[in-house]
């Protein structure tokens, strides 16, 4: 349609793609923490990994019994348990376990078995020499949002004096014999590196028929119909497509190794793991879905070939469309890469930048096909008008992985974020309609005029309503939810308490809590040690209900400050500024 839209849209990809890198900041976890604890406040505190995971080991005549303790709110995982004899005249058999919990895994897509509190693992063994030592590998996570590197420990048991010994570092010995001991890894399946690489290929050739990047690939190849290039030209777009592609699951790699390293458990698609990943994405999509709908012209240069194989931009805009196809990717995922990606996580850097670069093959390899074979070109369907409407089409796969993200956001953060990223897509849109209407009065995009600089600004506020609004939702909560026996228990210890009764639906509630309760007022409440209750009346709460009764209200809001010591409750103005709060905060601890 115009530059202004088809930058808009560039920038956008360029900016997802580096946010799939490197985003990492929002995200709820690397693992299954997600469902348990959305946002981990910045001020969560960790312990050291040896402090979490303590093993105590009873050795026994043909069998080791290793007794794991972890602190309350970590778990391990049972499948990442590894167990290796590090000597040559030692073999281990296969490890019994204890029957865990099972735990739906968001990162894994599947329900993983995990051990909380205590487990029992018993390690058979036959030893030849007075001596033994193991590896021992055990991962896990806590609950509040925080997944451990692999953890290694190496454990010597001496048969004769009855010593057993643990250390963070394998000894001399150890490290001279490690090649050749015996691993038993019971979570884990040997694969071949080439069967490997060939999953790797099938996965991302599979890629292309998923819905999020279907409608891109489906363009680009029609528009080989549309074009009468050079056979020499089309394979120059077929390889500039491929680098795109290429070089983008490389970048992806790149980054989830640098973030191994730092002590993250990360696999493909942890980027969405971030809420602000995710509403760029659904940005994408969204303005995608309108281009292919007809509502905005995006370019020819973007979402095909190109018409004119003469121009550079030309071949760039190509290796963009890569680029495009892996963002476009990242919400989904295909059959036979679950082992390719499991494998490469767990390998050497150069390893897991080779199976990456076989997937980003797989997932161009149609295209090049089509770029070097000419007579494959000759069996896709004549051009003509029904390209139009199968174009169109395609827009609704696009809108519906935009929904499910819409959804999948809403389950990482909450309805208020969802909110902020539909006034987004109002916003956009917006932005889109009065870029058009000045286009048919006959004034140039380029020119500089208020509608122009509303529609900037309808974008740039598209994009910095949800991300402050994710950023505040980050912050920890500053209050408890209000219950009776909660209110009851902190009166009993007269204690200070400030009662807010609310609802979604209550202008004058939101109003207040925009305009009153200030940064001020919190400071005043953790100054004077008042407890913060928050009843949410958006649907029918008995409790609620029955306060409000109390206090002769039969809606809300209801403010109430129940002062130190005292029985009586004082109640508070409907209508609330700063200074009312803190001042009743403050009689409250006299």
């Amino acid at each position: 349609m115009n530059k202004l839209f088809k930058t808009t849209l560039i920038l956008l990809t360029y900016l997802l793609a580096s946010l799939s890198f490197a985003q990492n900041s929002f995200s709820d976890n690397v693992s299954s923490p997600i469902k348990n604890n959305r946002l981990t406040s910045p001020d969560t505190v960790f312990l050291p990994v040896e402090q979490v995971y303590q093993v105590a080991i009873e050795v026994k005549e043909s069998e080791l019994i290793l007794n794991w303790s972890i602190v309350e709110g970590y778990y391990l995982y049972r499948d990442r348990f590894n167990f290796s004899a590090v000597d040559a005249t030692s073999q281990l058999k296969a490890p019994i376990f204890e029957v865990g919990k099972r735990k739906w895994d968001d990162f894994f897509e599947e329900e993983l078995e995990v051990y909380y509190t205590t487990t029992s693992i018993a390690l058979p063994y036959k030893a030849e020499s007075d001596q033994m030592e193991i590896q021992i590998e055990s991962q896990g996570c806590a609950d509040a949002g925080l997944c451990y590197p692999p953890y290694k420990q190496w454990l010597t048991v001496d048969f004769v004096s009855g010593k057993v010994d643990i250390s963070n570092t394998p000894s001399a010995a150890a490290q001279a014999a490690m090649q050749g001991g015996s691993t038993i890894n019971p979570g884990q399946q040997e694969f071949s590196l080439g069967l490997i690489l060939i999953f790797a290929l099938l996965g991302g050739m599979i890629l292309n028929l998923m819905p999020c990047v279907f409608p891109v690939l489906s363009i680009k190849a029609l528009s080989f119909t549309m074009t009468h290039q050079s056979p020499s030209s089309r394979r120059s777009h077929g390889l500039a497509y491929t680098a795109g592609v290429v070089s983008s699951f490389v970048g992806i790699a790149f980054v989830m190794l640098s973030l191994r390293a730092a002590g993250e458990a990360i696999g493909w698609g942890f980027q969405l793991q971030s809420p602000l990943f995710v509403m760029l994405l659904i940005y994408l999509f969204f303005i995608m879905g309108l281009a292919f709908s007809g509502y905005l012209e995006i370019g020819s240069s973007l979402m095909s070939i190109g018409q004119s194989s003469e121009r550079d931009e030309s071949l760039s805009s190509s290796f963009m469309t890569g680029v495009l196809a892996t963002t476009v990717a990242s919400p989904c995922t295909a059959p036979f890469m679950g082992p390719a990606l499991g494998f490469a996580i767990a390998q050497p850097s150069y390893l897991a930048l080779l199976v990456f670069a076989f997937l980003g093959l797989g997932m161009a390899l149609p295209f090049v096909l089509l770029a070097w074979i000419p007579s494959l070109t000759a069996k896709l369907p004549r051009p003509g008008a029904w390209m139009d409407s199968f174009k169109q089409f395609l827009a609704f796969p696009l809108y519906i992985t935009g929904v499910w993200l819409i959804w999948v956001v809403g389950r990482q953060t909450s309805v208020d974020i969802v909110a902020t990223i539909i006034i987004g897509l109002v916003l956009i849109t917006l932005s889109i309609w009065l870029t058009k209407l000045r286009q048919a009065a006959g004034h140039k995009i380029t020119t500089l005029s208020f509608t122009n600089l509303f529609a900037a600004l309808c974008l740039v506020g598209a994009i910095t309503i949800p991300a402050w609004s994710i950023t505040k939702e980050a912050e920890p909560a500053r209050w408890e939810p209000y219950s009776k026996q909660r209110l009851s228990e902190l009166r009993q210890a007269q204690k200070p308490v400030f009662v807010n009764l609310t609802a979604d639906w209550c202008i004058t509630c939101l109003a207040n809590e925009k305009i009153a309760f200030t940064n001020a007022f919190y400071q005043s409440l953790s100054e004077n040690q008042v407890t913060y209750l928050k009843g949410d009346w958006t649907n029918n709460d008995p409790e609620i209900t029955k306060l409000l009764n109390q206090f002769q209200r039969s809606g809300v809001p209801l403010y109430l400050v129940y002062p130190k010591g005292k029985d009586s409750a004082e109640v508070l103005p409907q209508i609330l500024i700063e200074s009312t709060l803190i001042e009743a905060v403050e009689r409250s601890n006299i």
